[in-house]
């Protein structure tokens, strides 16, 4: 019998992975991540309930009694020193608009690829519609596809890139990032006071010009789920990641165990990541995680990055080293493209900033 023939792995990723599904292709050899053989089904936990749960407006609200605030801020410490994640739930955002930054993703997924396609980028490039960056040889492609933009600063918003349809686009997500915006600053001023810290620090290490991105993820079909990764397994290089899901595919890994994050459309998953974990000198963990392909239903989340001004040195707390804590981190500056670098290669880099 002949041999498979499998195309480049630049020629794979121009294809994308909708255009695949759309003609009946399987999933061939650059996008295998895992052996049928190798799959411990008892590695996937089935049980979600031990995600923390944390009202972000008890945090943040006036009416909010001493009590109840420090409750919720030791459960905050305690979440994310142990998960690195929680369900924020009490945000401030509005279901209609977490239902209109659904729908105007779904939208733009579902167009013509002509359409889709004229806010395509190269297989090298980062901002823009298609796949990640090319991976370093031996490393699996996933099985999504998506539009990555840079939403904050304004004055550094690439808007060739950002779809004209639906009409509704640019609307939405300018409205859906200023709410990002409020809930990254009560977070931050949250995280600071659970360490019993100024509660402007962290917003200070980020600084007036921190940078949001948003990645709108598209999650086809996949006829081999026990093969193929919607997302392969990582821990993100921003400061942290908040996250809105449609379904359920994200994994949290825990003591050698991976857990999925539970469906509710009203919940903002809030994931710790690498420079996080640096600011607050290991304290807080950046957890690796990672998204199943399912072979029944398409899926799409909607992630926003919220990362250090570009240029701005960031490293632990002062007030978080002492004796019975040394300086676990080095200062590190523009570490998200330190990050990129081992991305590539299946690789972490948050060795490169330890002490």
């Amino acid at each position: 019998m002949a041999a498979i023939s499998v195309p480049p792995v630049e020629v794979l990723l121009s294809k994308r992975v909708q255009e695949m599904v759309l003609h009946g292709e399987e999933p061939l050899g650059p996008y295998i991540c895992r052996r049928g053989e190798d799959v411990d089904e008892k590695e996937d936990i089935k049980d979600t309930s031990p995600i923390p749960i944390i009202d972000l407006n008890r945090l943040s609200s006036s009416t909010t009694s001493d009590k109840e605030r420090e409750e919720e801020l030791e459960k905050l410490r305690s979440a994310l020193s142990t998960w690195g994640c929680f369900q924020g739930i009490g945000h401030g955002i509005s279901a209609s608009l977490l239902d209109k930054i659904q729908q105007v993703s779904r939208e733009f997924f579902k167009q013509p690829m002509e359409e889709k396609n004229k806010y395509a980028k190269s297989v090298v490039e980062f901002e823009g519609y298609g796949a990640d960056p090319v991976p370093e040889q031996g490393q699996s492609l996933d099985w999504s596809d998506r539009l990555f933009l840079q939403v904050f600063p304004e004055d550094r918003r690439k808007y060739n890139f950002w779809p004209q349809l639906p009409i509704s686009f640019r609307e939405v997500l300018e409205h859906y990032t200023e709410k990002m915006k409020m809930v990254a600053e009560i977070t931050s001023k949250a995280m600071a006071r659970s360490l019993k810290l100024e509660e402007n620090c962290f917003l200070e290490q980020f600084g007036k010009q921190a940078q949001l991105h948003a990645r709108f993820n598209y999650y086809s079909p996949c006829q081999r789920p026990d093969l193929v990764l919607g997302l392969k397994p990582h821990a993100d290089g921003s400061g942290y990641t908040i996250i809105l899901q449609d379904e359920v595919g994200l994994q949290v890994l825990k003591d050698g165990k991976w857990y999925t994050i539970p469906k509710d459309p009203t919940a903002l998953l809030v994931l710790m990541a690498d420079q996080m974990e640096i600011m607050s000198n290991g304290i807080f963990k950046s957890p690796v995680h990672r998204v199943l392909s399912n072979s029944e239903r398409d899926r799409i989340s909607i992630a926003m990055f919220y990362t250090p001004e570009v240029g701005k040195e960031i490293g632990p707390e002062d007030s978080l080293v002492n004796e019975d804590r040394p300086k676990m981190y080095k200062t590190v500056k523009d570490y998200a493209d330190t990050h990129m670098e081992f991305y590539r290669r299946g690789e972490r880099s948050i060795h490169t900033a330890q002490i």
